[in-house]
């Protein structure tokens, strides 16, 4: 099919029409999807920044409000390890080291549900079959951020259960922690500062610049589609 578009005419053929058509529908998602992640970005640094200049709450106070509404925020009072438990967040990576996040369960007050702490980063040993020694002081003061908001993938068995202590596990389902412990375990993960580990803990690993920066690409590419296809089809005049 020929069409003439400014005062150019081009012959459309059906396979580049639905091929061209399925790539700029993609990028054009995909440009979409970046946006949106750059928007969540910013509502999450901006929650967490007003968190910080309202202060700390109390664990009882915190628990009362949605896991929504206190995600960000900085949390007070001496949490009490339940030992012996303790979980190494595998596959965990700082400066270029392979190690594991150290996760332990605290008791902060009674009649609240226990909470997970991650004291951040130990490095792995040589062999796989080892794991780190771990440490964890009985007691400490909290200082860091709880964040309620938590995603991870896996793939096959998450947790290594040997029967013994420190156990590895992929990433943090906290349904899978409670049974464990045989009490109630709240459904977030607080980011201690203060730690005898190397604390890593970013609010966010791409900031919402690094997607609007993606999105552009994105977009760019689609109309770059469009252009080469146009290109394609352009009929030289006879």
């Amino acid at each position: 099919m020929q069409i003439r578009l400014f005062n150019q005419i081009f012959m459309l053929r059906w396979w580049l029409v639905l091929i061209t058509l399925a790539a700029f529908l993609l990028l054009i998602k995909l440009a979409w999807w970046q946006w949106q992640r750059s928007a969540e970005k910013e509502a999450q640094l901006q929650q967490i920044q007003s968190w910080q200049q309202q202060g700390p709450l109390s664990w009882p106070d915190a628990y009362q409000k949605s896991s929504a509404e206190i995600d960000g925020a900085p949390l007070q009072g001496v949490a009490h390890w339940l030992a012996p438990f303790v979980w190494l967040i595998d596959n965990q990576i700082w400066q270029g080291k392979a190690g594991y996040d150290v996760l332990v369960p605290v008791q902060l007050s009674h009649n609240t549900p226990v909470l997970l702490v991650n004291l951040g980063w130990v490095a792995a040993p040589a062999e796989r079959s080892q794991l780190p020694q771990i440490n964890v002081p009985a007691e400490f003061v909290l200082d860091g951020v709880l964040r309620t908001k938590m995603a991870a993938l896996r793939l096959g068995q998450n947790l290594e259960d040997n029967g013994r202590w420190p156990m590895r596990m992929q990433t943090i389902e906290p349904q899978t922690l409670e049974a464990q412990l045989g009490q109630p375990l709240f459904n977030g993960v607080f980011y201690q500062r203060q730690t005898p580990f190397i604390h890593h803990y970013k609010a966010v690993v791409l900031p919402p610049e690094k997607h609007r920066a993606y999105a552009v690409q994105w977009l760019l590419l689609a109309i770059a589609v469009v252009i080469v296809a146009m290109a394609a089809s352009y009929q030289k005049d006879a």
